[in-house]
């Protein structure tokens, strides 16, 4: 099995990137739409990847770090999900954005996803909510899950805010010792 690939790429397509190594073996490797954007023509790259083989095809996929490539092999633990379908889910954003709506059961978030419909996300949140566990944190490291941030992004919701968008107004807020009527004036002020 192919687990790591380091080359220079010497092409791509809309999914994938087709690497050349030193032995002048060229491979193409499917990878998540945010990792496809960062790369172009001549770039040398190291990537850990998945090998699916099966009768139709020989694929690979991707990734710029062995996180990545786990949960993307946590993601096919569910029924229903296979390498592709796994793929789209892992092209939403970063994966801690992912995980996290997992843990807070936000099937809805899932659903945006390519194929994938309202009951294969509800699925999905079933069978990883357990295995991610956790709080779910924003980027400073602070819970939102249940908490006061959690509070503040349905208050923004309730004021006419997309649920992306309230999402992103608190991603990089210090709620510490703050209430969400706190929070939410600090975040109002920076929206102004």
């Amino acid at each position: 099995m192919i687990a790591h690939l380091q080359g220079t790429v010497v092409g791509s397509t809309k999914q994938s990137l087709i690497i050349a190594t030193v032995s002048g073996v060229g491979y193409e490797v499917i990878l998540p739409v945010h990792a496809l954007i960062r790369f172009s023509v001549g770039d040398t790259l190291s990537l850990f990847t998945y090998q699916k083989i099966s009768e139709q095809s020989h694929e690979l996929f991707g990734f710029q770090s062995m996180a990545e490539r786990e949960f993307f092999m946590l993601l096919m633990t569910v029924s229903g999900i296979g390498p592709k379908s796994a793929m789209n889910i892992m092209s939403l954003g970063q994966i801690d954005d992912i995980r996290n709506a997992i843990a807070r059961g936000d099937s809805q978030y899932l659903t945006t996803i390519q194929g994938m419909g309202k009951k294969t996300a509800e699925r999905l949140v079933v069978e990883l909510k357990h295995k991610i566990g956790g709080e779910t944190k924003n980027s400073k490291g602070v819970p939102m899950g249940e908490g006061v941030l959690e509070d503040v992004v349905e208050g923004l919701i309730a004021m006419g805010y997309g649920k992306d968008e309230a999402r992103g107004m608190v991603k990089d807020v210090d709620g510490s010792g703050k209430n969400a009527s706190q929070i939410l004036k600090e975040v109002l002020s920076k929206k102004y």
